[in-house]
């Protein structure tokens, strides 16, 4: 198994925890009552939060990792160094397909990602997570063999 240097200190871990939790309060989520929060870590230290935003239609929903991603990007933050996310239930919960796909476009392979049970910090710590519960992975992980802007660069057969 490969070794990891994991870049984020135990306080802007703690700062990204905590966001994430402070996010998942501003949740719309009447349909699935299933409330996200997400805080991402900008490279200037920043903690930008987004909650799931649903809609009646379903398809209009907004996850919170999006939510938190195009809230940085439309205010022209483009550098992340982490991100939280956390749910209601006692498990920890990756974010969805599309998610990863809009992260992966502003966020580098090897950015830590920690995905945090909704009763964090858990007393008892399960094989494969860390202190408080807390799986702790990277975007090349969760998006493996992804596709992102540098293969827009890549030259071309006419």
């Amino acid at each position: 198994m490969a070794t990891r240097s994991w870049t984020l200190s135990a306080e802007d871990r703690e700062r990204l925890i905590k966001g994430a939790f402070d996010a998942k309060e501003g949740t719309y989520s009447p349909y699935s009552k299933f409330p996200v929060g997400a805080a991402l870590l900008t490279a200037d230290g920043q903690i930008v939060k987004g909650a799931n935003i649903e809609n009646a239609s379903y398809g209009g929903t907004i996850c919170a990792e999006r939510t938190a991603i195009v809230k940085a990007v439309s205010e022209g933050v483009r550098k992340f160094v982490g991100l939280a996310v956390t749910t209601n239930v006692p498990a920890t919960v990756s974010p969805c397909g599309l998610c990863r796909q809009v992260l992966r476009e502003f966020c580098a392979l090897e950015m830590p990602i920690l995905l945090v049970p909704g009763d964090y910090p858990q007393k008892e710590v399960k094989e494969g997570y860390t202190e408080g519960g807390v799986r702790e992975t990277t975007m090349d992980e969760i998006l493996p063999d992804s596709f992102g802007p540098e293969h827009l660069e890549m030259p071309r057969k006419p």
